[in-house]
């Protein structure tokens, strides 16, 4: 490394706090990373008498036994700015440390880190240089160069497989390897792909115990560690289970230890079952044991207040230091189904089989009924997790989990609130294209303050742009999640929308197509009626003829059971109709039949453990339930088969000046926000080639004349009051001006009903639809684009359509048709359709605006006219400020926690 020219003038102990982090290793196992300080010196020599001879050598390029006293101040004193150094901790011990030094001349600096030895192959070479990089990017630099020993094949191996450009070049034996550090696609597919594996394989760990022991173990049947001992014990959990009671020998007819230290095997999950007040000397003893993974079933923490949440961060925050994940607090447990596990770490007594299905709650109380409910709706679940507060293992550790689970084709998702939106956006679309996610999202009305507290606020809009951007399955309710789940887990994916009605009773399938029609659907034909007195085999021909028909895609069974005949003939007579047709395999088939709600013992198609499988019907109360569950599976089906849309960036965009227009704006004035004005504006949409029609401002009639016959007539005069010009009922705006006396009259008129002098001279547009184009800042998401028809109907019923950025050209040709209004752009009532792709690279660029530059914490583009001859913007309004945090951006990490309490 390059040695320094100067001792650091700065204070070796102030750095960013951001740099700090807590990241998920290759494993599984966590550590933390942050800045070295003086005060690791100590750390630094111990962590070098672990390092074996030969990693010395690689670091060092020859015997380095031991660290002078001046090496020593000079690795553990840097300036965090010129010098950075990170070191990577596992409890209170350093195993890895990366640094750099920025070289003499240029951009560039020298890097370089070193792994223990026990420590290597665990993915936290790649960590540390992204940490660095990120750092170095934050101070200035836009290079790094290495010296590495030829034969050093694994940090090599670092390097090359980081996603940069590195160039390379030998002389004597060492290798010389330069590389630019500004993040690429593939750096960052890298990073991801890194971060989703390693927190897979941490919520693998958490599901696959080897040996589980549960704390606070009671004989009691009034508590629950009486409970959760005893579902893991009828569960017949495939390890061992440990009871920890320092007052029993045995609890349950199982040999008890005093503390977690007594018991002789490691521990790999441990649940917690001891009051809060008690949990920090549970954690020191499982921290000292070696436990991989901590489920904390016991409440009295955030949910609480402030004094509640110090304490849940001080549990979390020495869990991942020492290498634990935990699940909770307030938990219900988890649940793994799995015949080579068998692990039912809950408090519920009652299990569903086992099944397809993996299922994240956020909520413990709610968690034991929807199990029981899955249960008798004969939904078999293939994991389990409840998350309680979810202070660290979230809903996008189970997300990833579940895109490499073999075991899992349906995921199930109830929410209560988002810890990083703009991260489980990503996840849910990829794992949505394979595997369909369904949500419930609650607080959509009210939302409970201890819930508040633990994660980010999120407005129903982007709610809603989140889910229909991944292709999430969104419901309203608990019932609606099982419905549309029995579905998803035992029936094909509709290929198309038309749907049949086969039935026994003419008004019973008439309320079918009816609920049909109002979901989207269309319908194949009249309902089919057989007739109350048609016998089962004559049902079961209906049937058949119905899936049998080349314009049907899915299909409605809805029965009466008859006096004469039991139902059960009919329900099995229906159940071998369809496994008998295999060429209509990929037609599903939703039932109301004799009033049962899951799947029926009559329409199970039973798997290999006897739990209802691949061609069970399903059965719903009511034929609009049924109906409902067949529509969201048809509109999950047509947005997994639409193509995934590329990003892509508009032509001829400039970020660069774009940036430099809005920081100059910031830094004469000192406010908070600062909106731009008419010059800044103008400029910042021409970076990226977004043209306003051509206006001038005048103050007097001659100057507008003057300026129309500058601009060309016809004109558009508005008042330079915007208490009037974007008024919707145009009192401030005077339309389609030819003439020198119109100009003059319309001067007039505006100053009268302004009050204010200054007019907008503008070169008319072609006519068109009036719409809008918008950008928000939200506080999870970063940035969202919204479209919509402008005007006052609009703005009333909120008829707008939003997507987080970035945008695929898929999603931008999807938002401009959202709107309910949107027909309007294609021609509806006979008109000439609108120029559709105008306003599709419109949304682009201003998508591509919003990414760039997140200073730009507003943006409203408006009127943009819509016609056949193109999409003309008229007027915009940019509002800056100091750019958001993006909660997924950056150096891999785990979601931090809230550190706004009491510590």
């Amino acid at each position: 490394m390059a040695d320094p020219q100067a001792e650091p003038t700065r204070d070796p102990y102030d750095y960013p706090r951001r740099w700090e982090a807590d990241v998920v290793l290759s494993d599984g196992g966590t550590v933390h990373l942050r800045p070295i300080l003086p005060s690791d010196g100590d750390a630094l020599l111990a962590f070098h008498s672990r390092l074996s001879e030969r990693t010395r050598y690689f670091r060092y390029f020859g015997p380095y036994p031991h660290i002078s006293a001046r090496d020593l101040k000079r690795f553990s004193t840097v300036d965090h700015h010129d010098r950075v150094a990170f070191v990577t901790l596992l409890g209170d011990d350093v195993i890895a440390v990366g640094r750099y030094e920025r070289l003499p001349e240029g951009d560039s600096a020298e890097v370089a880190f070193v792994v223990e030895d026990t420590h290597q192959g665990r993915g936290v070479g790649s960590i540390l240089l992204e940490h660095l990089a990120a750092a170095a990017r934050e101070r200035g630099l836009g290079r790094f160069v290495a010296e590495v020993l030829a034969e050093n094949s694994q940090m090599v191996r670092v390097f090359r497989d980081a996603g940069y450009q590195v160039s390379r070049e030998i002389d004597g034996g060492v290798l010389h390897l330069e590389f630019a550090i500004d993040p690429t696609e593939a750096s960052v597919e890298v990073a991801r792909a890194r971060e989703e594996a390693a927190e897979a394989r941490s919520v693998h760990n958490l599901l696959h115990p080897r040996s589980v022991a549960v704390i606070g173990a009671s004989t009691d049947r009034t508590k629950i560690g009486y409970a959760v001992l005893g579902n893991l014990l009828a569960a017949d959990f495939t390890g061992p289970v440990f009871p920890v009671n320092p007052e029993h020998v045995s609890v349950r007819g199982v040999r008890a230890y005093p503390t977690v230290l007594d018991i002789p095997d490691p521990v790999d999950l441990a649940v917690v079952a001891v009051p809060a007040a008690g949990v920090d000397e549970v954690m020191d003893a499982c921290l000292a044991k070696g436990v991989k993974t901590l489920v904390v079933v016991t409440s009295g923490f955030g949910e609480t207040g402030p004094d509640g949440r110090g304490i849940e961060r001080r549990l979390v925050d020495e869990a991942r230091a020492h290498g634990m994940r935990v699940v909770g607090p307030n938990a219900l447990g988890v649940v793994n189904l799995d015949p080579d596990v068998r692990l039912n770490a809950t408090l519920a007594p009652t299990l569903p089989g086992r099944g397809r299905t993996g299922f994240f709650c956020q909520s413990g109380a709610l968690g034991t009924a929807i199990l029981a409910d899955a249960a008798a709706r004969g939904l078999g679940l293939s994991t389990f997790v409840s998350a309680g507060n979810r202070a660290d293992v979230s809903g996008n550790d189970l997300l990833q989990y579940w895109q490499t689970d073999p075991a899992t084709d349906v995921v199930l998702l109830y929410l209560e609130s988002f810890g990083n939106p703009r991260k489980f956006a990503r996840l849910a679309r990829r794992l949505g294209r394979g595997k369909p996610v369904v949500a419930v999202k609650s607080g959509r009305n009210a939302v409970l303050p201890a819930l508040a507290a633990t994660g980010v606020a999120v407005d129903e809009s982007s709610v809603q742009a989140l889910f229909e951007q991944a292709g999430v399955i969104r419901v309203e309710s608990i019932a609606q999640l099982f419905d549309t789940a029995l579905l998803l887990a035992h029936q094909p994916l509709p290929p198309g929308e038309r749907v049949a009605v086969v039935g026994n009773s003419s008004a019973i399938g008439v309320l079918a197509a009816d609920a049909a029609l109002a979901q989207g659907l269309d319908l194949a034909g009249d309902p089919i009626d057989v007739g109350a007195q048609a016998g089962p085999e004559e049902f079961a021909a209906a049937v058949a003829d119905a899936l049998r028909r080349d314009d049907v895609d899915s299909l409605i069974v809805v029965f009466v059971p008859p006096l004469a005949i039991p139902g059960t003939a009919y329900a099995r007579a229906l159940r071998e109709a369809a496994a008998d047709l295999t060429e209509t395999g990929s037609k599903p088939i939703v039932s109301t039949f004799l009033a049962a709600e899951g799947i029926p013992a009559e329409l199970a198609v039973p798997d290999p453990d006897g739990a209802p499988g691949r061609g069970s019907i399903p059965s719903y109360p009511s034929p609009e339930r049924a109906a409902l569950a067949l529509a969201r599976a048809t509109r999950y089906a047509r947005w997994r088969s639409a193509p995934l849309g590329e990003y892509t960036r508009p032509d001829g965009t400039d970020p660069v000046r774009a940036a430099e227009v809005v920081a100059a704006a910031l830094s004469e004035s000192d406010s908070r926000e600062v909106e731009l004005t008419d010059g800044q504006v103008l400029e910042v949409l021409s970076c990226y080639g977004i043209d306003v029609m051509p206006f001038r401002v005048v103050s007097t009639a001659d100057g507008a004349v003057e300026a129309g016959a500058d601009l060309g007539l016809p004109v558009v005069m508005k008042s330079a009051s915007r208490q009037f010009r974007h008024r919707s009922d145009l009192v401030g705006v005077r339309l389609d001006l030819t003439t020198a006396d119109g100009i003059r009259n319309a001067h007039t008129d505006l100053r009268e009903v302004s009050g204010v002098d200054s007019v907008y001279v503008q070169r008319m547009a072609p006519k068109g639809n009036s719409c809008t184009i918008g950008l928000q800042d939200d506080p999870s998401f970063g940035t969202l684009v919204s479209f919509g028809l402008a005007g006052v109907i609009s703005n009333l019923l909120g008829d707008r359509a939003y997507r987080a950025v970035p945008l695929t050209d898929v999603d931008a040709a999807a938002l401009v048709r959202a709107p309910k209004a949107a027909p309007l752009l294609a021609g509806y009532g006979g008109d000439e359709p609108a120029d559709l792709s105008a306003l599709e690279e419109l949304v682009l660029r201003v998508a591509a605006l919003g990414e760039d530059v997140p200073e730009v914490r507003a943006l409203v583009i408006e009127p943009i006219l819509a016609s056949a001859a193109g999409a003309f913007v008229t007027g915009g309004r940019i509002t800056v400020g100091a750019p958001p945090s993006r909660h997924d951006s950056g150096p891999r990490r785990l979601r931090p926690v809230p550190v706004d309490v009491p510590v």
